[in-house]
C-alpha cells in the first residue's frame, strides 16, 4: 500500500510511462511539473499552446525543452481544444490544465463532440492529501467540479474515490461519508444521505469498500475521538477516503491543510472522463502540480 508521495513515485518509475499532455502549458508552473516529472521517468511530456512563450519560460528556468515536445498554438482556447482532442485520439493518457481557467478547461471537456465526457458520465474532483499527523494518505472528494451533489453523484464520487485508493494499493478502502455530527439527525440532509450511503453499502449496494456516516470530521480521522464518542465502526478513526456533503467543506478542508498545516502534500485531478484530467489551481505549487501529475498517471488506463 501506497501512503506518501514518494512511496508513489518510487511506485510510478516501476511501471511504464504514460503520455500526459498539457493544455494551454505557457505557464512556469506547469512546464516545469510536466519536465519534473519526465526528468523522474514517469511521463512523457507534449505542451500544447503558445512555442514563443513556451521558449522563454523555459529559457528563464533553465529548462531542456528537447526533452519535451511541443505542439505550436498560439491561440489559448483552441489549444485547449487541440489537447483535449490528442487525449480522446489516443495520443495521450492524461490532460493537464496549463494557464487557462478552470471554466475555459471544463468546458473543453464536456465538450458533447469533441470532448472527454462518456455518455451519461458523471465528471468528480478527487484530492490526495498528505498530512504529517495522519499516518496515511486521505482521497477526498469534491472540491472543485460539483457544488452540491445529488444522491446519485454522491454514489459516482464514492466510486471515483474507492477506485483511486485501490490504484494505490487499498485492497478495501474505508470511506468516511462527512456530515457535521456522528449523530443521525433527520433536520440535517448530509447525515440522512450519509446514512443511506453507509447502509447501501452494508446491503452490497456499494460494493468494494467500508463505508460509514454520518460521521463527522473528528471520529473519521481520531481513534481517541473515536474511544471518548464509544463509536463502534470499521471506518472511524481510520479512514482512507473522505466523502464531503458539499463544495464548500470539501475546499475549505482542502485550503486548510495547504495553508495552515506545515509539510502538507496534496494533488488533484478530475476523474470519469475518458482518461485523468489534472486539475489543480493556476496559484499551485510546482510540487502539488507534480504530485498531481503522479496521482493521474497512476490511475491512467
Amino acid at each position: 500500500m501506497i501512503t506518501n508521495f514518494d512511496q508513489l513515485f518510487e511506485a510510478l518509475r516501476a511501471k511504464a510511462k504514460k503520455r500526459i499532455i498539457g493544455a494551454w502549458a505557457v505557464d512556469d508552473h506547469t512546464i516545469t511539473a510536466i519536465s519534473k516529472a519526465v526528468e523522474l521517468g514517469i511521463v512523457e511530456g507534449t505542451l500544447v499552446g503558445d512555442k514563443d512563450k513556451i521558449e522563454e519560460v523555459c529559457k528563464n528556468e533553465n529548462i531542456d525543452l528537447s526533452k519535451l515536445t511541443v505542439v505550436d498554438n498560439k491561440v489559448e482556447l483552441a489549444a485547449i481544444a487541440q489537447a483535449v482532442e490528442m487525449v480522446k485520439n489516443g495520443e495521450g493518457d492524461i490532460l493537464m490544465k496549463g494557464l487557462c481557467s478552470t471554466d475555459k478547461y471544463m468546458r473543453a471537456i464536456l465538450n458533447k463532440e469533441k470532448g472527454l465526457l462518456p455518455p451519461k458520465a458523471v465528471l468528480s474532483h478527487v484530492s490526495v492529501v498528505q498530512n504529517p499527523n495522519y499516518p496515511k494518505l486521505l482521497f477526498f472528494s469534491d472540491i472543485a467540479v460539483i457544488p452540491l451533489p445529488d444522491f446519485k453523484q454522491k454514489q459516482a464520487e464514492i466510486k471515483y474515490l474507492v477506485n483511486t485508493a485501490k490504484a494505490f494499493g487499498i485492497e478495501k478502502p474505508k470511506v468516511a461519508a462527512i456530515a457535521a455530527t456522528e449523530q443521525m439527525l433527520d433536520g440535517m440532509p448530509a447525515c440522512v444521505e450519509a446514512a443511506l450511503l453507509a447502509k447501501m453499502a452494508d446491503r452490497g449496494q456499494i460494493a468494494g469498500c467500508y463505508l460509514d456516516g454520518p460521521l463527522a470530521l473528528d471520529v473519521a480521522l481520531s481513534k481517541e475521538a473515536v474511544a471518548i464518542k464509544k463509536l463502534k465502526s470499521e471506518v472511524a478513526g481510520d479512514a482512507d477516503c473522505l466523502l464531503f456533503p458539499n463544495i464548500e467543506s470539501a475546499n475549505v478542508f482542502y485550503k486548510t491543510n495547504s495553508q495552515l498545516c506545515q509539510g502538507v502534500r496534496q494533488a488533484a485531478m478530475v476523474a470519469g472522463a475518458q482518461a485523468p484530467c489534472v486539475l489543480s489551481s493556476r496559484a499551485d505549487s510546482i510540487d502539488t502540480k507534480l504530485n498531481s501529475i503522479a496521482l493521474a498517471a497512476m490511475t491512467a488506463k
